[in-house]
């Protein structure tokens, strides 16, 4: 079998098409019989001259036997089974692969993926600072892009993040200015009158997707994803059964999917496969006409959960370790909202980031695979802070890098984000910006570069000079505000990129305003307001212009008037 492998053509690895049909290596990959088997291959592998080449021998390997492993009943199957099942796998792509696919030429439209990971910390990355993990394909997107040092999330929690995202409107507008659950399943919707990106793009005929956590609007209501613009969602429509990496259902548009592999206390089918196996199959369905592709995983935030061959990896080796106890069978809430327990933290989290971005990595090898790199703008964020949920451990892994505070904060820990853009031929490789954005110009620059006019009156300017290396207008300011039954009800203004003032809500009144000069104090220790009065003034001038009372009353400041 070996000499059968080393045989064929290597060329089919070129068709990068095969590494994103990969699915979960199976526990038998260790087995000494396999490891034989597939020894050629390897060698074969080692040395290709294509991009795939970047590989290195081990991933070569778990390629091959991911395909083995594609069905979930193949390591019952007998040997010669599984060597037949492999054999005629390999011929399939080998086969497609002499079909080079031909590049489409840069359209005035490009297609756009827009990846957002869950509680991923400014930190969290290696080509952002972090040094107990690595991750290189989200640091191979930046090294072939451009790299944002000063971008920031809509908000500090989810949804009212997603939220300025989707609508190029800063949360002093918005009427979703946090968390708001519906029972039994959802979260408090969009309007209907609001236009979202998704619908924007649609009007300019683009296909639309969103596959992972949604979290705006619960089923059929207006905020559903279907009735925002989007002909395909997949994914958790709820952010709270979004905290259970085995939940007993997805969705599919509005079509629940049972999970029979999870029913009970069964953990068999991890819904950031699922739904990243969906993610590649609309890309690849909708290659030959623009696409809007939004990816909000659900990774990393809590539940700590993680597929056994993640764990793993580091295991072991992120000591001291933690435990976290949790919901678990006999808990009423369990895989109902509730956090698992974890006995191993930060393994399950560093081995969550791994998944993370490795399936970054197979988006970026499907649109080269499919020959649309050249007209398709990638983008990858996260939609806040690190947590503290579940048993995370932020301080360890210093996921907020030199910055204040959390997720739930508006300091600068809680909403400044990593943010990567990747367009072949358009964006410079290997740059850096410290631009101030945030979420609400997202929409002004795709309504700029699909040639969409504003459907209604936003707070963000395109960033399209930025990707594009040309003069960019600023922003003189930026603003939010975060409503919470925790003590965490903030407003924030960002002034002239480094004066930061935030004025908090205790005891139903406003606290004095505090005043940091992010330049010389990123990590906002040093209170200034009483230095410079009149920057204070100027920051109070700015949150009584841009504060409209939400028409929800939840969102209302409970203050003293």
């Amino acid at each position: 079998m070996d000499n059968r492998i080393k045989s064929l053509n290597v060329k089919f690895m070129a068709k990068e098409a095969a590494i994103n049909k990969l699915q979960q290596v199976e526990l038998w990959i260790g087995s000494t019989e396999n490891e034989k088997l597939f020894q050629g291959y390897v060698k074969a592998t080692a040395i290709m001259n294509t991009d795939v080449g970047k590989y290195d021998k081990k991933r070569a390997k778990a390629v091959i036997l991911r395909q083995i492993s594609k069905e979930k009943g193949n390591r019952y199957k007998p040997m010669k089974k599984r060597i037949f099942s492999c054999a005629a796998t390999i011929l399939f792509f080998w086969a497609q692969s002499c079909q080079q696919p031909k590049k489409r030429q840069p359209e005035h439209s490009p297609n756009i993926i827009y990846i957002l990971a869950d509680d991923l910390g400014y930190g969290d990355l290696s080509c952002y600072g972090q040094t107990k993990f690595s991750t290189p394909n989200i640091d191979a997107l930046a090294a072939n892009g451009i790299r944002f040092t000063q971008h920031y999330s809509g908000s500090t929690v989810c949804a009212p993040s997603r939220s300025t995202l989707m609508t190029g409107q800063h949360t002093g507008h918005k009427p979703i200015r946090g968390n708001k659950d519906v029972q039994p399943e959802g979260q408090h919707p969009i309007a209907d009158e609001v236009v979202t990106i998704a619908e924007v793009l649609k009007k300019q005929g683009y296909a639309t997707g969103a596959f992972g956590k949604w979290g705006l609007g619960y089923l059929k209501s207006e905020g559903d994803p279907v009735k925002q613009g989007y002909d395909r969602f997949y994914g958790y429509n709820c952010q709270r059964t979004g905290h259970n990496y085995y939940p007993y259902h997805l969705w599919s548009n509005d079509q629940k999917v049972m999970l029979k592999e999870n029913e009970g206390d069964m953990d068999g089918a991890y819904a950031p496969q699922l739904i990243h196996e969906e993610t590649l199959a609309f890309i690849e369905v909708n290659k030959d006409r623009p696409f809007f592709c939004y990816v909000p995983s659900i990774i990393p935030h809590a539940e700590l959960k993680v597929l056994e061959e993640y764990m793993d990896k580091y295991r072991g080796k992120l000591e001291p370790e933690k435990s976290y106890k949790g919901c678990d069978a006999d808990c009423p809430h369990y895989k109902i909202g509730s956090y698992g327990s974890q006995p191993e933290v930060h393994a399950a989290f560093a081995g969550m980031i791994h998944l993370l971005d490795e399936q970054v990595g197979e988006i970026i090898a499907k649109v080269k695979a499919l020959g649309i790199e050249d007209n398709t703008l990638i983008i990858f964020t996260s939609d806040n802070g690190p947590h503290l949920e579940g048993g995370a451990d932020p301080d360890y892994f210093d996921s907020n890098n030199i910055y204040r505070g959390y997720k739930c904060d508006l300091y600068e820990g809680g909403i400044r984000v990593p943010m990567i853009a990747s367009w072949p031929g358009q964006i410079t490789p290997g740059t850096t910006t410290d631009h101030a954005s945030a979420f609400w110009v997202v929409l002004p620059t795709v309504a700029e570069l699909s040639g969409a006019d504003m459907p209604q009156p936003i707070d963000g300017v395109s960033f399209v000079p930025t990707l594009l290396g040309k003069d960019q207008p600023k922003h003189d300011y930026l603003y939010w505000e975060f409503h919470s039954n925790n003590n965490k009800t903030a407003q924030a203004v960002l002034m002239d990129h480094h004066w930061k003032a935030i004025r908090k809500v205790k005891n139903r009144a406003f606290t004095p305003v505090e005043l940091y000069n992010l330049r010389f104090d990123p990590g906002e220790q040093n209170n200034l307001a009483s230095n410079h009065p009149e920057l204070v003034k100027k920051a109070m001038a700015v949150i009584e212009k841009e504060h409209v009372d939400s028409p929800v009353e939840h969102w209302q400041f409970d203050v003293n008037r």
